[in-house]
């Protein structure tokens, strides 16, 4: 059976939280520092070459990207990516305050894709990131992406770093290793995005 992320297609572009979409039901956002590989994971979860756009230029996505599921109403969502410098501090702040907005009081949010490079995780934006998720208890799901640069024991070490850094946090947070390139736990991604968007099937939801 194919994936229902597999079957995802471009839905719309939102620059102003009143463009967000009134009709939504369930919403599963990814984000991340700009060439953290956020682009790249949603090509390799949907199994397309070009559905999110891979800028040579960090910091290029200027918008919210909305893309369809099969089943209606229900979304995964490109959010802009976050600190990079060289972006104009205009650009900056609209960024900061749309993405603000979108996480704190989007209802049909259902969970985060927060995306780190696995050899820099838990920058300070990312803490950030992840304060604002725990501003409304909104659960988080950490891919540690660009495994491949990492041998298994390395990647194992990181994956056991992040994890007891965060094992206080007040707030539903999981964490798992990622290789757009590789394909690389797609399975655990999958299964923790059928959770969110209450798909029925048989794969281990991951811990």
């Amino acid at each position: 059976m194919i994936s229902p992320y597999q079957q995802a297609t471009f839905a719309f572009s939102v620059n102003t939280s009143t463009q967000l979409p009134n009709e939504a039901e369930i919403e599963v956002a990814f984000v991340g520092r700009s060439n953290a590989g956020k682009s790249s994971a949603l090509n390799a979860l949907t199994n397309q070459k070009a559905l999110a756009r891979v800028s040579k230029t960090p910091g290029r996505t200027q918008l919210i990207n909305y893309f369809n599921l099969p089943k209606p109403n229900h979304y995964l969502v490109d959010l802009p990516g976050y600190g990079y410098a060289s972006v104009p501090t205009r650009i900056r702040a609209h960024w900061q305050d749309l993405l603000g907005n979108y996480l704190l009081t989007r209802q049909p949010l259902q969970g985060v894709v927060l995306i780190m490079d696995i050899r820099h995780p838990l920058k300070t934006l990312d803490m950030q990131m992840l304060d604002c998720c725990h501003a409304r208890v909104l659960p988080v799901h950490i891919l540690l992406t660009k495994a491949d640069k990492f041998k298994r024991g390395a990647q194992a070490k990181q994956l056991l770093s992040v994890e007891k850094a965060l094992t206080d946090f007040p707030a539903p947070v999981s964490v798992q290793t990622f290789s757009s390139l590789k394909k690389q736990g797609l399975d655990l991604l999958t299964a923790r995005l059928n959770q969110w968007f209450d798909v029925n099937n048989n794969t281990k939801t991951p811990d």
